[in-house]
């Protein structure tokens, strides 16, 4: 089962790597080099999550608490910088941000076929709202807000998804109703972590969190979405009483 999920993930890089070539064809050398670093630290920063769930799952709840350490520190970090301004809207944040951390705490400690399943759907979504932005995204959701995220690319990104965990569906085995409610739940709150992250660096107008991770800038940047996705799991299952 392992090595036909490997598979299905390699698959789906080398379909990503063809939309990254229609994308970057065009583009001045230094845009796309810059592009193709970000693909490739991304199929690094999979393979170390897809092998901590599925070889030791103890490493991906070690992973998840580095990742919420150094994303409050990212937070802090935007606060400080800005000279302690705006302190109303970062105490909110970090209380969302406490409880949204303690979901995706909570999602580790879960069987790893179903946070495999959800970490799939949550990957796939995030990377092909991406391509599916780039390759034919026209109309732009939040501008001010989130200036890359089109209609186009969510919409590509969740069909994506969707069809990813019909697919995968045998890896967790329960309800349809189930399975359709959890999908559509981490779609959506993949979607609005990623809107939300990008909010919170708008009112400190800064492009990144910071440049820990080379071509997508800080943790936050990158696990946005991990961190909403996962936490609604737990929130879907303590919601239906699993």
């Amino acid at each position: 089962m392992i090595l036909t999920i490997y598979i299905f993930i390699l698959s789906y890089f080398l379909l990503g790597a063809i939309g990254f070539f229609f994308i970057n064809r065009k583009k001045e050398k230094a845009v796309a080099r810059k592009s193709w670093t970000k693909f490739i630290a991304y199929f690094f920063i999979i393979h170390i999550l897809f092998f901590s769930i599925t070889v030791k799952p103890i490493f991906f709840q070690v992973l998840v608490g580095v990742i919420l350490l150094i994303g409050a520190f990212e937070l802090f970090g935007l606060y400080k910088m800005a000279g302690y301004k705006h302190s109303g809207f970062v105490i909110v944040s970090i209380l969302i941000y406490v409880v949204l951390g303690a979901g995706l705490w909570m999602f580790g400690t879960m069987d790893n076929k179903l946070v495999l399943f959800a970490f799939l759907i949550l990957s796939i979504f995030d990377a092909f709202s991406q391509i599916s932005g780039q390759l034919w995204g026209k109309t732009k959701i939040a501008p001010e807000i989130s200036p890359n995220k089109t209609i186009g690319g969510s919409v590509g990104g969740a069909l994506f998804a969707l069809a990813s965990g019909f697919l995968l569906h045998g890896l967790y085995n329960n309800k349809w109703y189930v399975v359709a409610g959890l999908t559509l739940g981490i779609i959506v709150f993949a979607f609005l972590g990623d809107i939300a992250a990008s909010f919170y660096k708008r009112k400190f107008d800064v492009k990144d969190y910071s440049n820990l991770i080379p071509g997508h800038g800080g943790v936050l940047d990158r696990f946005d979405s991990l961190i909403a996705g996962g936490a609604w799991v737990t929130f879907f299952f303590l919601m239906i009483g699993y």
